[in-house]
């Protein structure tokens, strides 16, 4: 009966070693903020900020998104226009929500430091912010973090269980070959 319980008990510390690495949040899961080995590097991104108007803009390929928000909360600007310069050149900009809006580049980006001026009127405010954007070229793809995927946790807690399973059946069986056998020969 002691050889069922224990089986039975490394039975659930098997299941648990198994099951536990699903239940984990995966990237973008966390609520929190994402880590910092999160798929991929981070799309390049500049802040230029007065002390009325904060301007974030990240930069996807050719596609620029541009968030608006007050200095003081942090709060979308409504009914904002902007125009927007990327090395003097003017970009065409359109509004999408409160505080949002986007932009198509010409052509990508190139490598280096590109300066930034907008030109921000919302109602009977007006503001000029400047900031600059930094364009790294792509850092080697063979030297980007390892992340780990559930498929590899449930790998190795699989090999885990495999082997608490293993080695409760050779504890079963050393504890029967101590038993004291009775009987015998005539």
């Amino acid at each position: 009966m002691r050889a069922t319980n224990t089986l039975a008990a490394l039975g659930w510390a098997a299941w648990i070693a198994l099951a536990a690495p699903l239940a984990w949040a995966g990237d973008g899961h966390d609520h929190g903020e994402a880590p910092a080995s999160s798929a991929g590097p981070a799309a390049p991104r500049f802040a230029a900020t007065s002390e009325t108007f904060e301007l974030v803009g990240v930069v996807n390929g050719k596609q620029l998104t541009l968030y608006l928000d007050r200095y003081a909360d942090g709060s979308p600007v409504k009914n904002a226009q902007l125009e927007l310069e990327l090395g003097g050149v003017k970009v065409p900009v359109e509004p999408h929500a409160d505080g949002e809006f986007e932009a198509t580049l010409a052509q990508e980006l190139k490598p280096g430091v590109v300066s930034v001026a907008a030109t921000v009127i919302a109602g009977e405010e007006t503001d000029l912010l400047a900031g600059e954007l930094d364009m790294h070229e792509e850092a080697h793809a063979e030297t980007t973090a390892h992340t780990h995927g559930w498929k590899e946790y449930a790998l190795w807690g699989g090999a885990a269980g495999g082997g608490l399973l293993i080695l409760a059946a050779l504890l079963r069986r050393l504890r029967a070959s101590r038993k004291p056998h009775f009987g015998g020969a005539a």
